[in-house]
């Protein structure tokens, strides 16, 4: 006869090791995408840029002495009386109609401000240009990056080694593309920061003093707002395509092909196809109100194929770049996820 001692069963662990081990993930993963050297390089040279540009800038940009602002009248009362003189030519010759003469114009028409060599910096006026250009950098930033952090994974084959410590797939993609979310996130913040400290520097040393609009910093902020959303959506991008491909250089490459070549050829042999090319519905996402394109419409009396106006609206623009981003990623998802990868 034996005696069996009945061990109570342990409570189970599997919920806090679930936890623990999307954690640890994470922390892996962030630990990794601020390891990469080239992303590293990237974003250097990216604050160099700033640098320079705010250098520029400075050069550029001047508080005009009593001196250049004579020298800037002057210059637009020689304009003036050029145009006029034109004119009087014009008017003057019976075989061109009074209307296809040149307008009237004065010295009332030109601001000193755009004649003088050193302008003033006008915060008002370059706010929102500013905020698209670092809007635009931003994005192809985050593309590069994007492509890079999934690319380098599958170039080093790390991307296999890691699936024996996390077996599961689907939980190392979702990780994989919630950390570049948050670092396309934070590049688009951090441009668009950047561009406001450049503006504070140029507004303090060289700025016109003006008031600024109504309603300027919602605007500003809007503005800002849909530039870090086109670098979230561009990272994802970069990041679908070169997971697709396996290779950053192949997701570069479908890239340039399809910016320089096959948009251009759309344009020339399929002008109607305008408002669904990505480059249009970037530049909409990003400008106020959107942007207009022109699309072929009806004939008309003379033969002639009239040009109709076509807005591209903030909501439409970020609607199709969301639909082709999530296109790209789920493809490379669906096919990490059932491929043989080894």
């Amino acid at each position: 006869m034996s005696a069996v001692v009945e061990q109570p069963p342990l409570p189970s662990t599997e919920p806090s090791e679930r936890r623990a081990g999307t954690g640890a993930l994470l922390r892996s993963e962030l630990h990794r995408f601020r390891s990469r050297r080239f992303i590293q390089v990237l974003l250097g040279l990216a604050v160099l840029g700033w640098m320079a540009a705010v250098a520029i800038g400075l050069t550029a940009f001047g508080t005009p002495t009593a001196g250049d602002l004579a020298e800037a009248r002057q210059r637009i009362e020689q304009e003036v009386a050029v145009q006029a003189d034109l004119r009087q030519q014009c008017l003057a010759d019976p075989g061109i109609p009074d209307r296809e003469c040149p307008p009237e114009i004065s010295a009332s028409d030109f601001r000193v401000e755009d004649v003088v060599s050193k302008a003033p910096f006008d915060l008002g006026s370059a706010g929102e240009a500013g905020a698209l250009g670092f809007g635009a950098a931003a994005a192809v930033l985050a593309f590069l990056i994007g492509a890079t952090w999934i690319g380098a994974e599958w170039s080093t084959r790390s991307v296999v080694a890691l699936l024996f410590w996390v077996p599961q797939r689907m939980k190392v993609m979702g990780v994989k593309l919630a950390v570049l979310v948050l670092a396309s996130a934070l590049v688009g913040v951090a441009a668009q920061a950047l561009w406001l400290a450049m503006a504070g520097i140029l507004n303090a040393v060289a700025g016109n003093g003006e008031a600024l609009p109504g309603g300027f910093w919602g605007d500003l902020l809007s503005t800002q707002g849909r530039g870090v959303l086109l670098a979230v959506i561009t990272a994802l991008l970069g990041f679908g395509l070169a997971n697709l491909t396996r290779n950053t250089g192949a997701a570069l490459g479908i890239g340039f092909v399809y910016f320089a070549i096959l948009e251009t050829a759309i344009r020339i042999l399929r002008p109607s196809w305008e408002p669904w090319l990505l480059s249009n519905n970037a530049v909409g996402l990003l400008i106020p109100g959107g942007v207009t394109v022109f699309v072929p419409g009806e004939v008309g009396a003379g033969g002639f194929q009239v040009q109709q106006e076509y807005l591209i609206t903030n909501l439409q623009a970020g609607v199709v770049l969301a639909v082709v981003m999530t296109a790209v990623v789920a493809g490379g998802v669906v096919l990490f996820a059932r491929r043989d990868i080894h």
